[in-house]
């Protein structure tokens, strides 16, 4: 396998200031379980295997549950599911895949029904941040679990 660039290393201020970015959202108006969804789902959807391994440690260090992270990729057809969390997964699937004619209305009212304007906002920037990390481990091959130690995710007790 080739290996790949070092982000941290080769842009160290690019990455210090996007680090910033994701510490902001860390305190803002969407709870911190449907956060841990939030960027779950997303990192299932890109792919990500570092994320989703980071996210998912966190996720249970946070407390969640083992069958709902087993039921985030089944998240429509699953009963353990709120109506907020599941706005929130329907509206990170689609920013994450952005269909060609953008958000449907249908779909924005339905996420508005649980969410007031500054979630909604909030959970917009969420969602940007994870993509964007997504392609930045995706395009570099992080390995999963390499941060674990420097980040906590060691508590979790995963292995």
């Amino acid at each position: 396998m080739t290996q790949r660039v070092n982000a941290m290393k080769q842009s160290p201020e690019l990455f210090k200031k996007y680090l910033e970015f994701g510490t902001l959202l860390q305190d803002n108006a969407i709870e911190p379980s449907i956060r841990d969804l939030v960027e779950i789902r997303a990192s299932q959807l890109n792919g990500c295997a570092f994320c989703l391994d980071m996210h998912v440690k966190q996720s249970r260090i946070h407390g969640e549950r083992e069958l709902r992270l087993h039921h985030v990729a089944i998240w429509r057809e699953s009963t353990l599911f709120q109506p907020r969390e599941r706005a929130a997964l329907a509206w990170t699937e689609v920013l994450t895949n952005i269909p060609p004619h953008g958000v449907p209305d249908d779909l924005y009212e339905r996420v508005r029904a649980h969410l007031s304007e500054k979630e909604l906002s909030d959970l917009t920037f969420l969602v940007m941040a994870i993509n964007g990390w997504n392609r930045l481990n995706v395009a570099f091959r992080t390995v999963p679990g390499s941060a674990d130690k420097a980040y906590g995710l060691d508590k979790a007790k995963l292995e």
